[in-house]
């Protein structure tokens, strides 16, 4: 069942979703089910799965000459989707990119997840690979999140990209796009993000799951702005508890958030990771909280591929 509908038949409870990383190459699925296995007894209402895009290397050849060799460190999303799905009964939503994908590549993954039942994707424009300084769109692929969101809704419509595919079936993709209460770091300003944020919705996107977060205010904040701009589809919260001295500074610079003052300030005092763990869980028990407060749809958590904390924070505030 769709994550909107679900939210309509649930209203007034507050739901529960996660997103997982595939795993590493060389790893089965069974690292995924191990992740999954734990959180099942909160009723995840879907389970997202990323995707990480191909990088390169260079590999020196004959007479130095160097060749550029594309290596796929993680498998796909639609596979694991699948598994999942048909494993656990629970919804599944893979994310689907722009950067090293044709049109033809996205509209074939979508007739794959059709054919599949998996009616659900995340739309992103996804990130620049490590060789590149800034973010790079296929030539022959969408350029960015509002022209993926076009693609699949235009096979909602029953519009594939080649005229001979005649009588065809309509497609019913829930989609979902990425939203920032503190603004892509690419934008010039919060309005100027929002107003993007706007072209996705008015394109065909059905809800909104922002980056994660440690000061509720600022997702408050983002939401009066989004219904402000006219975007009245559901905001889901992303959330992540803090687990590791490794994370202080990770997770702000690769990110592009801010640490409330008040969490700073406990984190400064850590010397271990079970030191910031202990802060972080309870940090995001009371971040938790508050929102529930608020009525917000559904709680969306990032487990990175770590379901510990996640279950310790999900067993404080749905038991």
């Amino acid at each position: 069942m769709k994550i909107t509908k679900q939210i309509k038949q649930n209203e007034g409870k507050i739901l529960f979703s996660f997103e997982i990383l595939p795993p590493l190459k060389g790893f089965d699925i069974n690292s995924i089910y191990a992740s999954i296995d734990p959180l099942t007894e909160f009723n995840p209402i879907c389970i997202n799965v990323t995707y990480h895009r191909e990088e390169f290397v260079y590999k020196k050849r004959e007479n130095n000459y160097l060749e550029k060799v594309s290596i796929r460190k993680r498998p796909g999303t639609v596979g694991i989707c699948a598994a999942i799905k048909y494993k656990y009964g629970i919804p599944t939503i893979p994310h689907l990119i722009c950067g090293g994908f044709t049109k033809e590549d996205t509209e074939n993954a979508l007739i794959d997840l059709h054919f599949l039942g998996i009616d659900s994707v995340l739309a992103l424009r996804g990130d620049a690979i490590k060789a590149e300084r800034s973010f790079t769109p296929n030539e022959k692929g969408n350029a960015n999140s509002t022209e993926l969101v076009r693609q699949v809704q235009h096979l909602n419509e029953g519009k594939y990209l080649h005229d001979e595919v005649k009588n065809a079936q309509a497609t019913a993709f829930e989609i979902g796009v990425a939203g920032y209460p503190e603004k892509h770091f690419e934008a010039a300003n919060l309005k100027t993000d929002l107003h993007y944020l706007k072209q996705k919705v008015d394109a065909g996107a059905d809800y909104i799951v922002t980056q994660l977060f440690y000061d509720n205010q600022k997702y408050f904040d983002f939401v009066k702005a989004c219904r402000n701009m006219g975007i009245t589809v559901p905001i889901i919260p992303g959330i992540k508890p803090l687990t590791s001295l490794r994370q202080i500074k990770f997770i702000p610079k690769t990110f592009f958030i801010d640490f409330p003052e008040e969490l700073t300030d406990q984190l400064l005092s850590c010397k271990t990771d079970e030191e910031v763990r202990k802060v972080g869980i309870q940090w995001c028990i009371d971040q938790c909280k508050e929102l529930m407060e608020n009525k917000v749809p559904v709680l969306h958590f990032y487990t990175m591929g770590r379901s510990v904390a996640t279950r310790e924070v999900a067993k404080a505030i749905f038991s």
